[in-house]
C-alpha cells in the first residue's frame, strides 16, 4: 500500500477550485467560531457583518488582480503574435512568388 500524504499536488489543479475550496474552509471556520464561541445577538450580528464586509473586499481584490493578470496576459499574447506575423510574413511573401 503506497502513501499518499507524502505526494505534492498534482499539477495543473485550477487556481479556481483551490480558491474555492479555500472559501470554503473560511466560511466552515467562521461558521464554527460563531457557533462555539457564542455572544449576544446583536454583538454577533455585528461580528457576521464586519467578517462578510471583510471577505468581500478580499474577493473584490482578488478579483481585480485575476482580471490584472488576465489582461497582461492578453496584451502579451497579442504582442508575441503581432511578432510572429512580422518574422513570418517576409517567409510567406517569398513563399507565394515560388
Amino acid at each position: 500500500m503506497t502513501d499518499n500524504a507524502s505526494r505534492p499536488p498534482a499539477p495543473g489543479v485550477p487556481i479556481g477550485t483551490a480558491i474555492t475550496f479555500l472559501l470554503l474552509g473560511l466560511g466552515a471556520g467562521t461558521l464554527l467560531g460563531i457557533l462555539y464561541a457564542p455572544k449576544p445577538g446583536r454583538q454577533t450580528r455585528k461580528e457576521l457583518n464586519r467578517r462578510f464586509r471583510s471577505a468581500k473586499d478580499s474577493l473584490e481584490d482578488w478579483s481585480e488582480d485575476a482580471r490584472d493578470l488576465a489582461e497582461q496576459a492578453i496584451d502579451r499574447g497579442s504582442q508575441l503574435a503581432e511578432e510572429f506575423r512580422n518574422r513570418v510574413k517576409p517567409l510567406a511573401d517569398t513563399l507565394r512568388q515560388l
